[in-house]
């Protein structure tokens, strides 16, 4: 800091010592520009003056300015570097993708496969349920309708009994009736 001070201050005072000579003369067509705007003498001080502007301006302004450029450029060259990054891993991101779904499909493929076996083995375990079902109630119709004709039959041969023969038709002794009783009874 202290170095910029001390070369602005030789800087502003460099023009008062270049041009404390006095009178210059300018040669060709600036000279003549000059006597036709009666500024014949100020067009040297001018440049110099604006030379030195000029140089203590990039002085003061060109650090600055070359920092700032520079940490655009770097800030620039990152972004850059993360979006080639983060185009990489979307990259990826689609062949893992893309592999998840074909691996998807042939695991669907699979599964209508197994699902189909599976309901053709399911419809031919009800088949066979069924058709023991169907052998088994067939069995008890069977055995029901024997075993309704039998007490039909009963039930006739005791409605005929009943009302052809009465009691009194019938003579029995005690011996008898004890004989009756006791097959009952072991049947």
């Amino acid at each position: 800091m202290n170095k910029k001070i001390v070369t602005l201050a030789l800087l502003s005072i460099l023009p008062l010592v270049a041009f404390a000579t006095g009178e210059h003369e300018v040669a060709g067509e600036v000279s003549k520009y000059l006597k036709m705007t009666g500024r014949e003498n100020d067009f040297l001080p001018r440049i110099f003056n604006f030379l030195i502007f000029a140089g203590i301006l990039y002085y003061l302004i060109a650090n600055p300015i070359k920092n700032f450029l520079s940490n655009r450029s770097d800030s620039i060259a990152k972004q850059l570097r993360e979006i080639e990054e983060k185009m990489k891993t979307a990259e990826k991101n689609k062949k893992d993708a893309i592999k998840t779904l074909k691996d998807s499909e042939k695991k669907a493929k699979e599964i209508v496969i197994d699902a189909k076996n599976e309901a053709i083995v399911l419809s031919e375990k009800i088949m066979i349920n069924n058709a023991s079902e169907l052998e088994h109630l067939s069995k008890q119709f069977d055995e029901k309708t024997t075993t309704e004709s039998r007490k039909s039959a009963k039930a006739t041969i005791d409605s005929i009994l009943n009302e052809n023969i009465s009691n009194d038709d019938i003579s029995i002794n005690d011996n008898q009736v004890v004989s009756v009783i006791s097959k009952k009874v072991v049947a």
